[in-house]
């Protein structure tokens, strides 16, 4: 099993691939609650080009710092992000030529599923994604050299477009689009700066020109609070439409996000980072289940 299921375990996090189904259909739900048009066959449409198309994603990030990754020297992230704990590309486990395999196997599934959507919506969500693998790159490479966190306020708009590539999938840009954008975005840099604290031991080893690397345990600390705040911000301005159990969660996620905000600011160090890392896992699994059960209520 080492030599064969593993790596590819490794590679895809496979561990966590439920979540990206359950993000892209959480914005999908929304749609459907506004334009209407709801199947379970067109709800497996969107799991599936949820989970591909951030599959996707996933590989090309390993594959495009596939030699970076061979100067680690701590591997704690390593081991919560991968089922089996291995870097299946730097390592040698998997050759480049195999990943490519996949990113492309992965890529047309996910263009095979988008082009089943309406011809309007398919292009939103098209769009998106080719923007967004775009994106992946960038972030990879520009944080090799910068001076501004130039990649990570740009890199991370890929993750923030996804639950908002979900609702386009079902529904049309307008007001409640944007807002998924705009809660979801300072979340998801909150994120990435609580994983590049974690990892900032290795980070320096790579030369890469992360949050913390730039401003310091300290500074890294003061960000993920503003981004937290932020997305507090955002998200309330969401909930005024939403149902009670939509509010409950976000509400709950809230509390976990605040908890891991302020024992990073307490303790500005990767430990800390590490060990709250679940916490904002938790919080984005809240949200996202919330928002589907009060479809499911409704």
């Amino acid at each position: 099993m080492h030599t064969t299921l593993r790596p590819w375990l490794d590679l895809t996090r496979a561990h966590f691939a439920f979540v990206w189904p359950l993000l892209f259909c959480a914005g999908a739900v929304l749609a459907w609650q506004s334009y209407g048009g709801f199947s379970w066959a067109s709800a497996l449409v969107i799991a599936g080009i949820g989970f591909f198309g951030f599959e996707t994603g996933m590989v090309l990030n390993d594959y495009v710092d596939r030699e970076r990754d061979t100067r680690d020297i701590n591997d704690a992230l390593t081991r919560y992000w991968r089922p089996f704990h291995t870097r299946p590309l730097a390592e040698g486990h998997i050759a480049p030529r195999q990943a490519r395999y996949l990113i492309l196997g992965f890529f047309l599934l996910t263009v095979a599923l988008i082009l089943t959507l309406p011809a309007k919506n398919a292009l939103a969500v098209g769009g998106i994604m080719l923007f967004s693998y775009a994106m992946e790159v960038f972030y990879q490479l520009k944080k090799r050299s910068q001076r501004f966190p130039v990649a990570q306020l740009l890199g991370r708009t890929d993750f923030a477009l996804f639950p908002a590539a979900g609702y386009l999938a079902a529904g049309a840009p307008d007001l409640t689009a944007l807002l998924i954008f705009l809660f979801f975005y300072p979340f998801a840099e909150a994120h990435l700066a609580v994983n590049d604290l974690a990892d900032v031991v290795n980070d320096r080893a790579r030369e890469m020109a992360t949050v913390t690397v730039l401003y310091g345990e300290r500074g890294t600390a003061h960000w993920i609070l503003a981004c937290t705040a932020l997305h507090v911000i955002f998200a309330s301005i969401f909930l005024v439409e939403a149902g009670t159990i939509t509010r409950a969660g976000f509400v709950a996620g809230f509390v976990l996000l605040a908890i891991a905000s302020l024992r990073i600011l307490r303790s500005p160090d990767p430990g800390t980072a590490l060990s709250v890392l679940p916490l904002v896992h938790v919080t984005m699994l809240v949200q996202i289940v919330s928002i589907l059960l009060d479809a499911a209520a409704a």
